[in-house]
């Protein structure tokens, strides 16, 4: 028996028997394509949150979803005690696009980012300098849910109901050079930051913030780890955010919008980095399967193809966006801000307009967004979307904004 099209029953199911640590909202999708959801109420919804940042070729890629296809009825999974032909591909096209020399692979950010913390204390320790295991992360980040992941996150709400988190890391004010320089000792091994802050409103990091956060590094003999979960893959214009700041990182975590929709993350660090774990000192039963990587393969593909301008794309629709949002901001006082790159975006609110109540309306009119905290809502979409629809979303919030004025 399937429940697909009978929402009523999905969410007694839903209510009775999952685990409701989402608490989603009541509606379901049948079907995707392009930028498009298709609810069972019969709508059609933009998914201007893109499976927040990870549906990066839109829903139904032709390319992927046969790739997919054709790898499943092949082999879904192999134990990584042998050799994965499309994990090598996948590792190979990471590390010759970007500055690392090995990867990692997993299922999701969170994993990834625990192999970050991992291999940057297992640095030292085989360095001979076991009391450099101390991480300093950024207040308002967010690296995950894990045990782990969740101590590195700078926000106590994520930790506080599971206590005693994992120790080692120092949270200092996100933007502030003097803030890091202040709390290095003789125990940091690492810092480790987003690039922009998405689960605390989309805020970016300021360039000369990130180049000398780099020269300190350099000078103080530390790693610098950069978050890229939900800012790698195309999001911001360029194929990782790192490039927008010509700074260099020592490790870097990915996952999101990597293989499209499949389940994956990604570790990728330098070589010398690499010295921080031995066969045996890490490893992940589904990480590297052959069904992700041959997605991730295929995004990458796409996404490095001259001929699919898909990377562009992002750039044009972003400065679309920023143009006419910031033209809203200017015309209604109710938005005080519009911020992020790329097609991650920010638009955070006055008092007058709660962001929960802002995505209900949204989603009333036919557009899917994230709230995030009390006053910004955020935008993601899939990297393929329009100009046209990308025009159909400004003018749908201008219209909500207009009732309220």
């Amino acid at each position: 028996m399937s429940i697909e099209n009978d929402l009523e029953l999905t969410k007694l199911y839903d209510s009775k028997y999952v685990l409701n640590v989402f608490n989603p909202t009541p509606i379901a999708f049948t079907r995707g394509k392009g930028v498009w959801l298709y609810g069972t109420d019969g709508r059609k919804y933009m998914d201007m949150i893109g499976g927040i940042a990870v549906n990066s070729l839109g829903h139904g890629d032709k390319e992927l979803t046969t790739a997919i296809a054709n790898q499943a009825k092949k082999l879904i999974h192999c134990c990584n005690y042998y050799m994965i032909p499309q994990r090598s591909e996948l590792a190979f096209k990471l590390c010759n696009k970007s500055f690392a020399d090995k990867v990692f692979f997993c299922n999701s950010g969170a994993e990834a980012n625990e192999a970050a913390i991992k291999i940057a204390r297992g640095y030292f320790y085989y360095k001979g300098h076991p009391e450099k295991n101390e991480i300093i992360t950024a207040k308002m980040s967010f690296h995950g849910r894990t045990m782990a992941t969740i101590a590195a996150t700078g926000q106590e709400k994520f930790r506080t109901p599971f206590e005693p988190v994992v120790p080692g890391f120092k949270y200092v004010e996100y933007n502030s050079i003097e803030a890091i320089e202040n709390a290095v000792d003789e125990k940091t091994c690492a810092v480790m930051l987003e690039l922009i802050q998405g689960e605390s409103g989309v805020h970016p990091a300021d360039i000369e913030y990130i180049r000398k956060l780099k020269e300190l590094c350099l000078n103080r003999g530390i790693l610098l780890i950069f978050d890229e979960v939900q800012t790698g893959i195309g999001r911001t214009g360029r194929l990782f955010c790192y490039e927008h700041y010509k700074v260099v990182p020592d490790i870097m975590t990915l996952a999101k919008g990597l293989a499209g929709g499949v389940p994956i993350g990604a570790m990728l660090c330098t070589d010398e980095v690499a010295s921080g774990m031995r066969p045996g000192d890490h490893g992940s039963t589904f990480g590297g399967n052959p069904l992700a990587c041959t997605a991730g393969n295929v995004v990458m593909d796409k996404l490095n193809s001259p001929d699919s301008g898909i990377i562009a794309n992002v750039n044009a629709v972003s400065s679309y966006l920023f143009e006419q949002l910031n033209a809203l901001k200017s015309k209604y006082p109710q938005i005080t801000d519009v911020r992020g790159k790329g097609l991650l975006i920010g638009i955070e609110f006055d008092g007058s307009i709660q962001a929960a109540g802002m995505k209900t309306l949204l989603m009333q009119n036919g557009f899917l967004v994230s709230a995030i905290g009390t006053s910004t809502i955020r935008i993601a979409p899939p990297l393929i979307i329009t100009q046209r629809e990308a025009a159909m979303f400004v003018t749908a919030l201008n219209k909500i904004l207009k009732k309220r004025k």
